[in-house]
């Protein structure tokens, strides 16, 4: 039988019909939420570009993966066409660059891009405008702020984010939305604008772990299919990292568990990140320290128009020794090494921990804290956001699943396993 043929009108038409919807979407919901960067004529943009993309790709059968699919792009990452301005008051020209290696490769798997996503200045703490979509009156996270409210409220389908300690995982969970975090260097951060580049991971928000997951496809370095031949054993980091976590949210990590037993996941606690207040000592001397290099030539021009937090970080990353970051960093690869060592020894494959101390904490002045993030950023560790549940104010929860490290396309498809398991069993 002869195919049906679909004319580029007829596939215009369609994308036409979806960014008519998004653009009445975008009126009702974006001045509350302010997920993005303003953008003048943004709507006549996004169909001249849709209106090309239905025009190379009439054919069904020959359409990208990700064809016609709304992307956000937290604003450090360099798109062609528009300005980046990092959240920052320094003049775009100081930052211009190369079209991200991330946004590049969704271009060209047909996805169409909405427009930049709010970051907190330079990827650090200082928020921006963002609100969280589920109530205005509190964070939505950050550093990647824009990028899980984008989501969150519906604008887009798929936004890139970075995570230097929390800002994929956290703002994920505050929002409500699937977030992951690939093994560091797995995705590119060509493009991008780094913070520190030891820690700065490139990372996927969307609804649900299938989209994440395709959208990986594209963006891994040699992707490689994984199997699902058997459940994947399961272990909670038990010890002083877990005390940082609220009660509430160890509860409900408590009943993510049951969840998951009573769907046939075998879930244990092991011993766990011993001397922890060391391990986020590191971290917070490998971000000043590579902060200070990424920003040395700009700080010194442009140092008046920095935030006094970001400031305060260049200042005493400048003062830092190259050896201590050399020693550093060498911890950092061990630490890397333990948490795999653990696994093995203890015969598990996944970590469960929560993806943020509570619930997203009302106020708009900071964007919560990323401690529970923080020692799988460092070690290097792939890690999946889920959205597990809401508390009592109607703010979402969620946790986290972290493989070791390279095991991303495994934990991409154990994630998707495990997001059913616990729809089934709610």
């Amino acid at each position: 039988m002869a195919k049906t043929k679909v004319s580029p009108q007829a596939v215009n038409a369609q994308l036409s019909t979806r960014l008519d919807k998004f653009e009445q979407l975008f009126a009702s919901r974006e001045p509350r939420v302010h997920a993005f960067v303003s953008e003048e004529n943004r709507f006549k943009r996004l169909r001249n570009e849709a209106r090309r993309l239905a025009n190379k790709y009439a054919n069904p059968e020959k359409r990208p993966p990700l064809f016609g699919l709304l992307l956000g792009a937290k604003d450090i990452f360099h798109v062609d066409g528009f300005e980046t301005r990092a959240g920052s008051h320094l003049p775009p020209r100081a930052l211009q660059g190369k079209e991200a290696a991330a946004v590049s490769a969704l271009k060209r798997a047909g996805a169409l891009v909405a427009g930049k996503t709010v970051t907190t200045e330079f990827a650090y703490f200082t928020p921006g405008p963002t609100r969280n979509p589920h109530n205005p009156d509190h964070t939505p996270g950050g550093s990647s702020s824009g990028s899980a409210a984008a989501v969150a409220a519906g604008l887009v389908d798929v936004a890139l984010g970075t995570q230097t300690i929390g800002s994929v995982i956290r703002p994920a969970s505050f929002c409500g939305v699937v977030g992951y975090k690939p093994s560091h260097g797995r995705i590119s951060a060509e493009g991008v604008i780094p913070l520190a580049r030891s820690l700065d991971h490139v990372g996927i928000f969307a609804q649900n772990v299938e989209l994440v997951h395709e959208t990986a496809r594209v963006l891994l370095n040699e992707y490689i299919s994984a199997s699902l031949a058997e459940k994947p054993s399961i272990a909670i980091p038990d010890g002083e990292y877990l005390a940082h976590a609220s009660k509430d949210m160890l509860e409900h990590l408590d009943n993510v568990t049951e969840r998951l037993r009573q769907t046939g996941y075998h879930v244990k606690r092991v011993r766990a990140l011993n001397e922890f207040a060391s391990i986020v000592q590191r971290h917070g001397r490998i971000l000043a320290a590579e902060a200070a290099q990424t920003h040395a030539r700009w700080y010194a021009r442009y140092s008046h128009l920095y935030s006094p937090k970001l400031a305060e970080l260049v200042r005493e990353g400048l003062a830092i020794r190259a050896a201590e970051l050399d020693d550093a960093l060498e911890a950092a690869r061990g630490l890397r090494h333990d948490l795999g060592s653990l696994m093995n020894i203890h015969g598990f494959q996944l970590w469960l921990a929560p993806s943020a101390v509570d619930a997203a904490p009302a106020g708009l002045a900071r964007t919560g804290d990323p401690v529970m993030n923080l020692p799988w950023t460092q070690a290097g560790m792939p890690a999946l956001g889920l959205p597990t549940g809401w508390n009592t104010a109607g703010l979402p929860l969620g946790t986290q699943l972290i493989a070791a490290y390279g095991q991303d396309e495994q934990l991409l498809a154990w994630g998707e396993d495990i997001e059913a398991a616990l729809a089934e069993s709610k």
